[in-house]
């Protein structure tokens, strides 16, 4: 064996496998992507808290895949060894709105679609995803849903309350009830006609009714 077959192996062969001018144009495609969808997911983003950090993992999260993905076409066998080491891994973060689900798909099929050489799908195909995210998830409904609570002293009371708001508002449902001995506490779903929001004031100071509070819901969360 001569000195030269010492330092011939397969990783030294694997150096050149891919060109720096794939790996430069590649990265600086996943990261204008990856942008892209950042922005996408700053604009509809409806959740309770804003989390920058989760934005800044679509664009390295595409990124990430596209690397990944240019290692593996570039070799079967690296591409077999790739699967088995991916396999292992276990994420436990939880997902706590279900449109992320969607950006994280978003970023790792860009990166594959990108590393596999197809450009114009990733980009065309982003700018229609994009659009169709901006057009329906940022689309208001003028008849946002509410909760009202009510807490009055009787029977007597909180059928005026009911009576009231049926009056005031376009629809109204008892979601629930509590009753205690003086004290009957409901919670209303309701929808409002317009935006103002005074019959509030005067629910709170009809006869028998000690408090009444407006809360904006949707499904999800109060507040």
């Amino acid at each position: 064996m001569s000195f030269n077959d010492i330092f011939k192996s397969d990783f030294i062969e694997n150096v050149t496998s891919v060109s720096l001018l794939d790996m430069a144009v590649a990265l600086l495609l996943a990261f204008g992507m990856g942008m892209f969808i950042f922005l996408v997911y700053k604009k509809t983003y409806s959740g309770v808290m804003y989390s920058a950090s989760f934005g800044t993992t679509l664009v390295a999260l595409t990124m990430i895949t596209t690397v990944v993905i240019l290692a593996v076409t570039s070799n079967v066998v690296l591409s077999l060894g790739m699967v088995g080491a991916l396999s292992i891994v276990r994420f436990r973060t939880a997902i706590k709105e279900p449109l992320d689900i969607a950006f994280l798909f978003w970023s790792i099929a860009v990166g594959i679609v990108l590393a596999a050489g197809m450009i114009p799908l990733a980009v065309i195909g982003s700018v229609i995803i994009g659009v169709i995210l901006l057009v329906f998830v940022n689309r208001k409904s003028c008849k946002n849903p509410y909760i009202v609570v009510v807490r009055c002293d009787g029977h007597d009371s909180e059928t005026k309350a009911k009576a009231f708001l049926d009056g005031k508002t376009e629809r109204c449902v008892v979601k629930s009830k509590t009753a205690q001995k003086g004290s009957v506490e409901l919670n209303m779903e309701i929808r409002l006609k317009d935006d103002n929001t005074d019959f509030v004031n005067a629910l709170a100071e009809m006869e028998g009714v000690s408090s009444a509070v407006l809360v904006s819901y949707n499904g999800d969360y109060m507040g």
